[in-house]
């Protein structure tokens, strides 16, 4: 099967690479992973993604809004009440992504061990990284 490529200064080819990176970004992945489950509640998904600061998710969150691929419900309630939920467009996002999400929880005690074992063989001696830039300077 061949597939043709868009030409990189396109506006299509722009549009694309704007997509896949939102896509592509680790919070977005984790964040529409979480929502496959059903809507949930700002803190209650910052408190499943750890690391992820408020400003990040309040930003990943508006981005995902603005695709239409999450809905934003405010509860008029004391305090406020914000709910965020897949949109038909966000499911579908989310059934490309489960299969990735299955595969990773699948695989990631092997691709631990594979990178304690490689992280071990190369372990540089200390000194040596300077040798190495001083001689490739030298040249």
């Amino acid at each position: 099967m061949t597939i043709q490529l868009l030409d990189p200064a396109s506006e299509d080819c722009r549009d694309l690479r704007s997509i896949l990176a939102l896509v592509g970004d680790k919070w977005t992945v984790l964040i529409v992973v979480l929502l496959g489950d059903g809507p949930k509640r700002f803190n209650e998904i910052r408190r499943m993604v750890d690391g992820i600061s408020q400003r990040m998710l309040t930003f990943t969150l508006r981005g995902l809004e603005r695709d239409g691929l999450v809905t934003r419900t405010v509860f008029p309630t004391t305090p406020q009440r914000v709910d965020y939920e897949l949109t038909k467009l966000g499911s579908t996002l989310w059934e490309a992504i489960e299969p990735l999400s299955l595969w990773a929880r699948a695989h990631v005690g092997e691709i631990l061990t594979s990178r304690k074992q490689f992280d071990g063989k190369n372990a540089v001696e200390p000194g040596l990284t300077n040798k190495v830039s001083k001689t490739r300077s030298a040249q």
